[in-house]
């Protein structure tokens, strides 16, 4: 059945772009009849350009085969699929249109700006139709159809943080069964039942219909790993291991070989040289624009502040950035005036009772973090990074947590990669360090305009800053 449902999901994707583009070029001939200048002559009918529509069809189509765009994995966002969707139909209409020129011999007309017409609507309109096929997708999963039963052995830090993950991603299409485990006891607040110890793994799999197993137990020996990998063999699931390579890279890893012996090969992609230059043109552009725009804004949410309380409307504390180097991070006051003249510095809190009435506001919003836009413009910080800590959680963080003290190779930012993976206030440390490196070994400009993105779309739909 789930396999059914699988193989229909993706016969629905294929129909639905080949829908897409089949109204991009339909929409791309008659915006040539309307907006061509001078005003074209002895424009064949539509009726005769069923060919070259067929051929661009077929050629997009294919094109989206090679970038495996119907093998959609599940850990992919709607930014990562923009960004192949983009590149596969660019490639695909110049394909297309060599095909048209040789097949045809430009009988009919195929000018410039249809072309372009039917480039630019085959990636807006393939882009919307996914999305819709994408929300029908998750509605019905929700609803248990081509859901996936998944496992997790291992009840311990890295089981839970699978499980947070998961529940945090509902597109997954994931329900988890439950634990497997034989020491530490599961949360009650998870949510997920614990279901037996790993010698019965086996007949638990066959019990609840699992459909992947998901393997955290990164302190495991290979005597213990193997056992588990043969049982979930047997019943023919799918086997995911995590293993615990945040303790020695966070960056992307690929199989090599020395003379026949498999070598696992670190990608080295640093933030240095031109790349520096690169992010720092766009922090500059993108906080000076931002500061021009958002003022009005600002200069409202400064008024409010004032007439709710007593106390200066900035706020400057003191956080460590890159190497180590102290600087005065800028924001909106959200806190009552001396907040900490009697505990000292603490960690927030959700519902803080320390905050102000328009505080609260701003904080559900993250509008308190707007100034901090000059310290982009003034180069102590980033507008995508690891965000800052105060000096006296370092000092914490660096004695507890493994290669903690590599987030400072880097500029602290804005928002990060850890933030928009629901890591935001009072979270682990150790799980948002994980994505901090994640993010320095794997930047990109796209990587960071994604960040960026889906910064704002959770303004609109989380509300766990605080």
């Amino acid at each position: 059945m789930k396999r059914r449902a699988s193989r229909a999901f993706t016969i629905s994707l294929i129909f639905i772009d080949v829908l897409m583009i089949a109204l991009a070029f339909f929409f791309a001939y008659h915006l040539r009849l309307r907006t061509e200048y001078p005003p074209a002559v002895n424009i064949p009918p539509f009726p005769s350009y069923l060919g070259v529509m067929g051929i661009q069809i077929v050629t997009v189509v294919t094109t989206f085969f090679f970038y495996k765009l119907y093998h959609r994995k599940r850990a992919l966002s709607h930014i990562d699929e923009f960004y192949s969707l983009f590149s596969a139909s660019s490639i695909g209409t110049i394909i297309a249109v060599a095909f048209s020129y040789f097949i045809f011999k430009n009988n009919p007309d195929y000018p410039r700006l249809m072309i372009a017409y039917a480039w630019v609507l085959t990636i807006l309109l393939t882009t919307m139709g996914r999305l819709t096929h994408a929300r029908l997708q998750l509605a019905l999963q929700a609803r248990g159809i081509a859901e996936q039963r998944a496992l997790i052995v291992g009840t311990g830090e890295v089981g839970q943080m699978i499980f947070n993950a998961i529940r945090r991603s509902p597109g997954l299409g994931y329900r988890v069964v439950g634990f497997v485990g034989n020491d530490a006891p599961v949360p009650e607040e998870l949510g997920a039942p614990l279901l037996g110890t790993t010698k019965e793994l086996a007949s638990l799999i066959k019990e609840h219909q699992v459909d992947e197993v998901i393997i955290a137990l990164p302190e495991a020996s290979h005597d213990e790993i193997l056992p588990l990998i043969s049982d979930c063999r047997q019943e023919r699931v799918t086997i995911k291991v995590f293993p615990d390579v945040f303790q020695i890279i966070a960056s992307e890893v690929s199989v090599a070989d020395l003379g026949g012996l498999p070598l696992l090969t670190v990608r080295d992609i640093a933030l240095r040289g031109w790349k520096l230059t690169l992010k720092r043109a766009m922090d500059l552009v993108v906080s000076a624009v931002g500061l021009v725009l958002f003022s009005p804004l600002m200069l409202l949410m400064a008024l409010l502040i004032k007439l709710d309380s007593k106390g200066p409307v900035f706020y400057a504390q003191e956080r460590m950035g890159l190497d180590l180097v102290p600087f005065q991070m800028m924001k909106f006051r959200s806190m009552k005036e001396g907040a900490e003249d009697e505990t000292g510095p603490v960690w927030a809190t959700k519902e803080d009772p320390r905050c102000t009435r328009v505080g609260t506001f701003l904080r559900r919003f993250s509008l308190d973090e707007l100034p901090q836009l000059m310290n982009v413009l003034l180069g102590e910080m980033s507008l995508v990074g690891p965000r800052p800590e105060r000096p006296i959680f370092v000092e914490q963080f660096k004695q507890l947590v493994p290669r903690y003290m590599e987030r400072h190779q880097e500029k602290a930012g804005m928002t990060g990669w850890a933030q928009v993976n629901g890591l935001r206030g009072d979270t682990s440390i150790v799980e948002r360090t994980k994505y901090d490196l994640y993010y320095i070994e794997n930047w990109s400009i796209f990587f960071d305009i994604k960040i960026i993105l889906k910064t704002f779309l959770l303004l609109f739909t989380e509300r766990n800053a605080y």
